[in-house]
């Protein structure tokens, strides 16, 4: 059997530099309630399962468009009110949005003089795909309370991107400050990551028209629940978007499967039952914060389906432990300033009713 070490010596410098992202576990484990990768705890839209007829399937022998044409116009036009009109020109889409990221690094942030800015307690993705495409960065501090600081992103740069609403702190910014950021930051690509907008944030879609350099990035695997089809996208000028496909039809022409593409457009169409989950995750995780913090946690304002919570009385990696224990699972970071705090993600009501009478047994009784 081959070990890392005897393996390595065929690895490029550069892989052999390379510290990866570590997802969220995955475990494989019966009654188990899962609260650690924030993923949707409600099935994708009926329409969905239409999707996956017997033609539809036959049809996979068959390459998908390249362009995604279909499902790019229907993001357009779902979006073209808000935006002030988009076509598919505006749109491009990828196997989830992580990839979407990977070629905006690619086609905006490599080989730049200036560093790329992003927070220090943010989406540990970032740091990931600037050694993977070495690009230099620096990391600013979110400030006392948590929250991104754009005065600090008034400088000189390669770049701007951040999560909105941050990951995993909760914390959303408003529209306004994001506008004044991009009015005074005109030269480069501002990155919006809006993986968690749907459950309480204000996207900044809305401001593609008015600024050229505004990428606005969303995935389909949150709040529309795809996370195993793996579909995201981003909307932008069409210089961006050009841009985001000259670098995609450089490594995969064909990234978006055909039943991936069809689930996506029926997901979209579907706008009440997507607007009735996002209300119902929200209506939850009101409750929860309630519950949490008559048990004396400290919980951080959320506009996301999660919520960043220190306990009271004992540490998060203990608290992380015994929830483990009970078949409940979170999501504990071990860094430094959140390393006190756990994220837990929403999930059904039962699910954190459970976890809430877990959390009493564990802290009161």
């Amino acid at each position: 059997m081959l070990t890392a070490t005897t393996s390595s010596k065929f690895w490029s410098p550069l892989v052999a530099e390379l510290e990866p992202y570590i997802p969220g576990e995955q475990p494989n484990v019966s009654n188990l309630i899962k609260l650690n990768t924030n993923e949707n705890p409600y099935p994708p839209s009926p329409r969905v399962a239409a999707v996956y007829s017997l033609n539809a399937i036959d049809e996979l022998r068959f390459y998908p468009d390249p362009t995604s044409k279909v499902l790019r116009t229907t993001i357009a036009d779902y979006y073209c009110a808000a935006a002030g009109g988009l076509s598919m020109d505006n749109v491009f889409v990828g196997n989830g949005s992580d990839e979407v990221l990977a070629h905006a690094f690619q086609a905006f942030f490599s080989g730049r003089e200036e560093p790329l800015l992003f927070p220090d307690i943010s989406y540990s993705f970032y740091p990931v795909y600037c050694n993977l495409y070495r690009v230099d960065s620096v990391q600013l501090p979110l400030n006392e309370n948590f929250a991104i600081d754009f005065n600090q992103y008034r400088q000189p740069n390669g770049g701007i991107i951040f999560p909105n609403p941050n990951a995993p702190t909760s914390i959303g910014k408003p529209l306004a400050e994001i506008e004044a950021l991009l009015q005074s930051n005109t030269d480069t690509v501002v990155l919006v990551d809006e993986a968690y907008i749907d459950f309480g944030g204000e996207s900044a879609v809305a401001l593609v028209n008015r600024y050229p350099n505004l990428l606005v990035v969303q995935t389909l695997s949150k709040s529309r629940a795809l996370a195993g089809t793996r579909l995201g996208f981003a909307v932008g000028s069409k210089e961006l978007i050009d841009g985001l496909i000259r670098v995609k039809d450089s490594f995969n022409s064909y990234p978006v499967d055909r039943l991936t593409e069809a689930a996506g457009v029926a997901a979209f169409e579907d706008d009440s039952y997507f607007r009735n989950r996002c209300e119902k995750i929200v209506s939850s995780r009101g409750w929860t914060v309630i519950e949490l913090e008559k048990l004396g946690f400290e919980v951080l304002p959320s506009q996301a389906n999660f919520v960043m919570a220190k306990p009271s009385g004992i540490t998060a990696a203990a608290l992380f432990q015994q929830l483990r224990q009970r078949n409940i699972i979170v999501r504990f970071f071990n860094k430094p300033r959140i390393g006190e705090y756990l994220r837990i993600s929403i999930g059904t009501d039962a699910e954190m009713q459970a976890l809430v009478a877990a959390l009493r047994e564990i802290l009161v009784d």
